[in-house]
């Protein structure tokens, strides 16, 4: 059956080219890109202790750990830059030239991962090609994320906009799904020397083939040329005005993210490490807390935009994100004191799927925070401010600190922290669910 046309936009706003796409091919096409970066991240994240293995070797076994999942958080410090560029990009010149860029640099990050050489073979220059990997993709996922779900909320209707923004997120799902489940079949079918020499390497060159189906899928969409047609651009630049008209809006969108991407990349990505590590896990039982978690946030996502649209987003981002805030530390103390199997996944599940429901109602809450002009800059800088500093660098800070004080409970710790600050965000923003933006 062939998808309803996306309903255009009201006021001024209104313009030919929201009609020559269907929902469906503007939802696959603007997060395809915002895919590929969370495809590489799982599997870079499933792969950190092989890959440490493989690049550090001649560190400890814990400190090849650290030193992989720190390379790991180092891609995210080029996030802020490239949420910069690319935001004021977009808001000049249209969200699709910013977007096809992003993808373009994205593979070329990709592919160099999947085609460098380990130390064995090139001595330290081996963990110097995967740092400037990761900075080229931190580079470019610093600016797809902010553009993309600007595009998507601007392009819905006022009735629908929480819906169709969640996709971005279920996106994250869908390729943490997909991830863990390439590593999966990797890691159990190929033999250990197999996955070491060569094994590792198919889903980061495989991955590299999302951009040209990206760029074809985005050829479809109508750049109007300029973010704001019809709309005066700011005296004072795009950046300038930002910081100066809108800082305020800067730090309680920065604050806001720091709750969704701590629990994010807690539960969607270290928690595989957590049961290899801590639990002392098979690898490819471990995959599986990937898999799971996914999959709920491919499913659940979705849902959480619709309970934004039709009960507000405030609420269902207050109450979804104190019920994972409540929630996390017995989750894990479980997991502690009833070790098996079981237990562990069906804590992931639960925490994925409070967590997918928050992503699902703070994705369209971000961009209805900024207005028209400023929007893809402002939501780009603030979500890669965030996503740099607490996301990225969260599995080396919890690795680090589980070490240091031997708490199994320390990543449960962490999401509450940053949990708490975004809750305090939340009171200071304004509910424009059923406003255009």
């Amino acid at each position: 059956m062939k998808s309803p046309s996306l309903s255009p936009v009201a006021g001024s706003q209104a313009s030919a080219h929201s009609t020559t796409i269907s929902t469906r091919g503007l939802i696959v096409a603007t997060t395809i890109g915002n895919a590929f970066e969370f495809f590489d991240l799982t599997v870079y994240s499933f792969f950190a202790v092989l890959l440490g293995k493989l690049f550090f070797p001649l560190a400890s076994s814990q400190q090849q750990l650290l030193l992989s999942v720190g390379t790991f958080g180092v891609g995210f410090i080029a996030r802020p830059v490239g949420g910069v560029m690319f935001g004021i990009l977009a808001d000049r010149f249209g969200r699709v030239v910013a977007m096809n860029i992003t993808l373009l640099t994205m593979a070329v990050g990709t592919g160099l991962i999947g085609l460098a050489p380990t130390y064995a073979q090139i001595g330290l220059a081996a963990p110097i090609v995967i740092l400037i990997a990761r900075l080229l993709q931190g580079f470019s996922a610093g600016g797809e994320v902010g553009v993309a779900t600007t595009l998507l909320a601007e392009r819905a209707s006022v009735e629908r906009r929480g819906f169709i923004t969640s996709w971005q997120f279920a996106s994250q799902g869908a390729a943490a799904l997909v991830g863990s489940l390439v590593g999966f079949l990797l890691s159990h079918f190929l033999d250990t020397a197999s996955l070491e020499s060569w094994g590792w390497r198919v889903p980061f060159l495989a991955g590299v083939l999302i951009a040209p189906l990206g760029l074809y899928l985005r050829a479809r969409i109508d750049d109007d040329g300029h973010a704001s047609p019809g709309a005066a651009q700011p005296a004072g630049g795009v950046l300038r005005t930002v910081f100066a008209r809108d800082g305020k809006l800067l730090l309680l969108a920065f604050m806001l993210v720091i709750g969704g991407t701590s629990a994010h990349f807690i539960v969607l990505y270290y928690m595989s490490t957590y049961a290899i590590k801590v639990l002392h896990l098979p690898m490819d039982t471990a995959m599986w807390c990937g898999i799971l978690s996914g999959a709920v946030m491919l499913v659940v996502s979705p849902i959480g935009g619709l309970w934004s649209d039709r009960f507000g987003r405030k609420r269902v981002t207050f109450v979804s994100r104190l019920l994972l805030t409540l929630l996390i530390l017995p989750g894990f103390y479980a997991i502690a004191h009833m070790p098996s199997v079981g237990t562990l996944y069906l804590v992931v599940c639960a925490l994925a799927a409070l967590h997918s429901i928050n992503a699902g109602a703070t994705g369209p809450l971000l961009p209805e925070m900024f207005p028209r002009s400023t929007r893809a800059t402002g939501l780009s800088i603030s979500y890669a401010a965030g996503v740099s500093i607490f996301g990225g660098f969260a599995q080396f800070v919890v690795t680090w600190l589980i070490g240091a004080t031997g708490n199994a409970a320390v990543p449960a710790w962490y999401v509450i922290v940053c949990g708490v600050v975004s809750l305090i965000a939340l009171a200071f923003i304004t509910d424009r669910t059923r406003e255009e933006i």
